[in-house]
């Protein structure tokens, strides 16, 4: 089981031919994706069409589900958080490390189109799909 990113979500429902796209559409056909509230909430957000945020709220709807957010994770993700702080890392949106802690403490490989989390694989020893 892996998590995609957003990152990876919005590239895939614009039809970007890379690596990660194609990684995504393999694990979707083997039914391998966990998708979490953070992820559904960042990804459905972006659709102005009502037609295409149903159409993504489905396949959101088809995953397995997780909370991704919780006492455990949020204590986790602040000291990730100043782990790469001190390390000289300028985090730039604090729900990336939120998705990368929740990974981390799961197990889940993360699929992302979305630098900021290679310091974490780095650092913090996340785990990513290729």
């Amino acid at each position: 089981m892996i998590v995609a990113d957003t990152s990876a979500w919005i590239d895939y429902v614009r039809g970007i031919n890379a690596l990660h796209t194609r990684l995504l559409d393999e694990e979707l056909a083997h039914n391998r994706i966990i998708t979490g509230d953070l992820i559904i909430t960042e990804f459905l957000q972006g659709f102005r069409r009502e037609k295409d945020y149903h159409a993504a709220k489905e396949i959101m709807q088809s995953l397995e589900y997780h909370d991704f957010v919780g006492k455990k994770i949020a204590f986790r993700s602040a000291q990730n958080f100043r782990i790469l702080q001190r390390s000289g890392i300028t985090v730039r949106k604090t729900i990336d490390v939120l998705i990368a802690t929740f990974c981390i403490e799961n197990g889940f490989e993360l699929l992302h189109n979305d630098r900021d989390f290679d310091p974490m694989e780095e650092i913090l020893g996340l785990q990513i799909k290729r």
